[in-house]
């Protein structure tokens, strides 16, 4: 009885390492799936960071290109009314029997003029200094999606080293110095 026993437990021992086996390949699996879903979620995030800002750096792109036109516009709309007050105010001077030659009509004139030429540069520095922002927004945005990248990118990575010893356990793992 004492063979049968032995027989008996022997089996016993080779099922249980059987089982063994097939749990420690099953939690292996499982690892080694974990890992790599953690490197392609690192990897998809930082890719999606990537196109949202890409994207945010295109719509800031749009947003200056139509400031710029409507800076342009509000600068000819400012010229166009000085000159409509001008033209009118030389022809009130004129009904009044003024000379357009004469002193008084020609510094009514520069003035108007003066009034015009700092009115449209007052209009355009304000424009451009909007361009200005915008540009650096739009850098700000084209740096953040390089970095979202970079971030998954280096996330990534860092999944794969973290877990390598525990995926590839017959790797050397001594550090060298």
């Amino acid at each position: 009885m004492t063979a049968l026993s032995a027989g008996g437990a022997t089996a016993a021992g080779a099922t249980a390492a059987a089982g063994a086996t097939a749990a420690a390949t099953t939690g292996g699996f499982l690892q080694t799936a974990g890992t790599i879903l953690g490197v392609a979620g690192s990897l998809a995030q930082g890719i999606m960071g990537y196109q949202a800002a890409k994207g945010q750096a295109a719509m800031i792109g749009e947003q200056k290109r139509i400031e710029a036109q409507m800076t342009t516009v509000q600068d000819n709309r400012a010229r166009a009314a000085f000159r409509s007050q001008i033209a009118q105010q030389r022809a009130e001077l004129a009904a009044r029997g003024v000379q357009m030659d004469s002193p008084t009509a020609i510094m009514l004139g520069q003035v108007a003029a003066k009034e015009m030429s700092f009115e449209s540069q007052s209009i355009r520095a304000t424009g451009q200094a909007r361009q200005t922002e915008l540009s650096y927004s739009q850098a700000a945005a084209r740096a953040e999606a390089t970095s979202s990248l970079l971030k998954g990118t280096f996330s990534a990575a860092d999944k794969v080293l973290t877990a390598a010893p525990d995926l590839w356990p017959g790797m050397n793992t001594r550090v060298v110095r």
